[in-house]
């Protein structure tokens, strides 16, 4: 076992299981020992690979997209612009750089943070050191300055805890992880949960985001009090189901989650649904989920490609070429642009925004 193994091992074996949310935040979150705060996992040097790590045009076209939102809420100033989780500041400088276009939004921008990791803020402060605006980094969404913000979660939902449930022959007990000859292994809670009546198998799980809706709950009631927009990009489902996605990945491939801990990313596929119902429930209007492939043609990827191959060598046309199908491709459930969807927050009675827009046979 590591050492975040035999811390775990202990709280166990003093306590009883622990609950799979709580696992998970000890693995990605334990203040030394966590996922995020030990090392930079993004990049092919890394464990996966995220959008604008694949293409500068995501960032870019992210940027051009927060300036419209921007001018469709009513050219606030100061402009905001937040990022929660932004890795390793890849998004914002392509997003930013791009942005420079838009000379209004540009002019009187301010640029938050929402980052844990002391690790990886170093490595977006390193990133955006030449950046002529002002930027600021904070812990939590709570700390985000007062105003209308257009905020940016890319990739953020997937690596928040998530509780599961599993169906018995006495209701639905939570799922937990104990110790089994050793090792960790999944168990669950002796008492049902009273509240869950979902029809299901016996051995079926139900899969909870309550800390992502709680979130989204938060960022929605800011936009309906403070005005702003929120941009989520993410992959996940449309629907909520059944069904279990915890998965954990380390060096681009898939490992078992309960193996080496705080050694693996572990995530979860957005329940899309969710965060609609609480963003609802907070009285903001929603945008979507679309899909990212459609997405990013609606807002010009297309067009940014084109122009980024125009005069390039050939081995950079078909480097572009490469990373527009990879964004966009929705040939396949695997293909990033179909199982990554984009969703938007608004106030409501807020006109479409980009990438939202109905399409003729859609």
């Amino acid at each position: 076992m590591n050492k975040l193994a035999q811390e775990i091992a202990s709280i166990i074996a003093q306590d009883g299981p622990i609950s799979v949310e709580r696992y998970m935040s000890l693995c990605l979150s334990h203040p030394t020992l966590g996922y995020y705060m030990t090392r930079d996992p993004f990049g092919a040097d890394g464990d996966f690979i995220t959008s604008p790590e694949i293409s500068q045009m995501f960032g870019e076209l992210v940027g051009l997209w927060s300036a419209e939102a921007w001018a469709s809420s009513g050219s606030p100033t100061p402009a905001r612009l937040v990022e929660l989780g932004p890795g390793r500041g890849v998004l914002m400088a392509d997003a930013l750089r791009a942005a420079r276009v838009a000379g209004s939004f540009y002019a009187t921008l301010e640029v938050t943070m929402v980052e844990t990791s002391e690790k990886l803020v170093e490595a977006q402060r390193a990133r955006l050191a030449a950046v002529e605006r002002p930027v600021g980094w904070v812990e939590s969404v709570d700390a985000l300055p007062l105003g209308p913000a257009v905020i940016i979660a890319n990739e953020f939902f997937d690596a928040l805890p998530v509780r599961h449930y599993v169906r018995t022959d006495h209701g639905w007990c939570e799922r937990q992880i104990g110790l089994v000859d050793g090792r960790f292994a999944f168990g669950a809670a002796p008492e049902p949960e009273r509240y869950l009546t979902v029809d299901a198998p016996v051995g079926a799980v139900l899969e909870v985001a309550a800390m992502s809706q709680r979130i989204m709950m938060t960022l929605a009631a800011r936009i309906v009090m403070q005005g702003g927009v929120l941009l989520v990009v993410d992959y996940g489902h449309t629907q909520t189901a059944l069904g279990e996605t915890l998965q954990a990945m380390r060096r681009h491939a898939f490992v078992d989650p309960l193996e080496t801990p705080g050694e693996a990313d572990l995530t979860t596929h957005v329940d899309f649904a969710g965060l609609v119902r609480a963003a609802r429930a907070a009285g903001a209007q929603t945008h979507g989920p679309v899909m990212q492939g459609r997405f990013l043609r609606q807002i010009g990827i297309e067009r940014r490609a084109e122009a980024l191959m125009r005069n390039a060598a050939p081995e950079q046309r078909e480097a572009v070429a490469s990373s527009l199908a990879r964004l966009t491709s929705e040939d396949k459930p695997t293909d990033m642009g179909r199982l990554f969807k984009a969703l938007a927050v608004t106030r409501k009675s807020s006109a479409p925004l980009p990438g939202f827009i109905e399409e003729a046979g859609a």
